[in-house]
């Protein structure tokens, strides 16, 4: 017989339960919408062979070693060491802001744009708040996140998208760079100038002290990213990656294989998935090959304003033929919007960590600089596809 206090004790376990479930699929909110489209989707065409050919391995492979061994390095404090050293060079608030932005920009060319946020977002928190410039703290935090998904757009492992057309299509380096070159450039001179405008040159100090990053550890997982880099430009086959990367973790940081985004992961299966139905499904494959032959730019640009970047690569890609524009497309598409990138859900969520009461005025400065940076990176495009 059931006794009350283990009836409570069951109910307990059961509210738990349900809400580190709601918890979950609250912080991985596109995961899960990617997971209903898949299985909605397969309710339509249903499961046969054709389903594995969806799976690109490749993709799924350097995203997990570039996202392993980032965590590596993040575990010895070796990303964050070095932002502070470059932030603690400049002695006045707008000089700080430019660095920390910069580093974000960087950082999403080398370690991909979430992890950029992921790494330097509580650097942002942590010299404004210690040096009482919290009035600038909405305003980094929103170029921080322009210059992650803007900045990343150079490289091909830079956003969760380039890698995936890359390989797809697989785009020669030189020419995939040559195209996001322009775009990429502008940028820069946007988000400068910005930072001059609005933040100004008022005198901080920080100290300069801080934890040491072990060599040892941070020469082993360097090799390691350098392995991942060059499976990620096609030197080496990716499943050499695949074992070599996730044994030595295993022995030598096995913290960093359970902080991988396995969340992201996942939502590229349910969107390889989903895209992969659509694809096969007559009267969407003609409607999104009418859309894109219009304008497969302008499309590409507005539709990742409701589905996010990541998914609107994977689907337009099964229809689109000018890879340029979707590569484009996607890439200044993840400006806009704070559901048109996962990493501004992420640049959102820390804010809001740190700033509980001021939700409602980061969105408006948050859509007011990032419609206002999609609109003239839009009108920059149309007019050099014009001059050609």
């Amino acid at each position: 017989m059931v006794t009350e206090a283990q009836h409570l004790t069951a109910s307990a376990r059961v509210h738990r339960t349900v809400s580190a479930a709601v918890g979950f699929a609250k912080k991985n909110t596109v995961m899960v919408i990617a997971l209903a489209a898949a299985a909605i989707t397969s309710m339509i065409v249903p499961i046969d062979r054709e389903y594995a050919g969806y799976f690109d391995c490749k993709t799924l492979t350097c995203l997990f070693c570039v996202l392993a061994v980032v965590c590596a390095l993040r575990d010895i404090n070796f990303f964050y060491m070095l932002a502070r050293r470059v932030v603690t060079m400049f002695k006045n608030a707008r000089m700080s802001v430019l660095a920390l932005v910069y580093i974000t920009f960087i950082g999403s060319m080398l370690i991909a744009n979430d992890m950029a946020l992921l790494t330097f977002l509580p650097l942002g928190y942590l010299v404004l708040s210690t040096t009482g410039k919290q009035k600038y703290m909405a305003f980094t935090f929103i170029m921080q996140n322009i210059a992650a998904n803007l900045g990343g757009m150079l490289t091909p492992f830079g956003n969760p998208q380039n890698l995936y057309l890359y390989t797809k299509y697989s785009i020669p380096t030189g020419e995939f760079m040559r195209i996001m070159a322009p775009p990429f450039i502008l940028s820069v001179l946007m988000i400068t100038v910005c930072c001059i405008i609005f933040v100004k040159p008022e005198p901080l100090s920080l100290d300069g002290g801080g934890e040491r990053v072990d060599p040892k550890r941070a020469a082993l997982y360097l090799a390691l990213f350098a392995l991942a880099i060059a499976i990620v430009f096609r030197g080496i086959p990716y499943w050499i990656g695949l074992i070599v990367i996730p044994i030595v973790l295993l022995f030598a940081d096995r913290h960093a294989l359970g902080e991988v985004d396995y969340p992201l992961l996942l939502t590229f299966v349910f969107f390889f998935i989903f895209s992969g139905n659509m694809a096969r499904i007559g009267a969407v494959r003609e409607f999104f090959s009418f859309l894109l032959d219009k304008s497969t730019l302008l499309f590409s640009a507005l539709s990742c304003q409701f589905i996010s970047n990541v998914p609107s690569a994977i689907l337009l890609s099964q229809f689109a033929t000018d890879y340029a524009d979707l590569l484009v497309g996607v890439n200044i598409g993840g400006v806009g919007s704070l559901i048109a990138s996962l990493a501004s859900l992420i640049t959102f969520r820390e804010y809001v960590k740190h700033n509980p009461g001021k939700t409602l005025r980061y969105v408006a400065e948050f859509s007011l600089f990032n419609f206002g940076f999609l609109a003239v990176l839009v009108g920059f495009e149309f007019m050099i596809k014009s001059m050609l």
